[in-house]
């Protein structure tokens, strides 16, 4: 069975790298510009009372964690408060195609209606199309834009 929590600053050393090392796998498919420190600092940095980071995984009895959403909440003056900016959605490789994406983004959606969240936004890459099957599946919808970055 598969459990979606919310993770807070109470998680446990053992927890949180449970945690990096699943965003680790993430970071590795996509060409990471920073190591595990700098996940570590930035997971720990997240779960510190009142950041506007927020994270939710998909824990598995038998093998832990196998699944995390990492998102911000912000403001826009276009939504008319608050939104969050879904940063990751990953899932490991051999938990995919079991739902547990979906059971994340759910998770993700019920706890946004409670706090009165206006929306929701992401972004993946143009090819991935399973991917934009699921988002599209729940009521997500394409926005035309391009999106520009900056790095220090």
């Amino acid at each position: 069975m598969i459990e979606i929590v919310e993770v807070d600053n109470h998680a446990d050393q053992l927890l949180r790298t449970q945690i990096v090392d699943l965003l680790m796998e993430q970071m590795q498919s996509i060409g990471p510009k920073d190591g595990r420190p700098e996940l570590e600092e930035t997971i720990n940095r997240a779960l510190e009372p009142g950041s506007k980071a927020h994270l939710f995984i998909a824990i598995s009895e038998q093998n832990g964690v196998v699944g995390a959403a990492f998102l911000n909440v912000g403001l826009s003056l276009g939504k008319g408060g608050q939104y969050i900016w879904l940063n990751d959605l990953f899932v490991t490789k051999d938990f995919r195609n079991r739902g547990i994406a979906k059971k994340l983004l759910l998770r993700i959606i019920y706890w946004a209606e409670q706090k009165k969240i206006k929306g929701i936004e992401l972004e993946t890459g143009r090819n991935n199309e399973a991917t934009k099957a699921l988002y599209n599946s729940l009521g997500f919808y394409d926005v035309i834009s391009k999106r520009y970055g900056f790095r220090f």
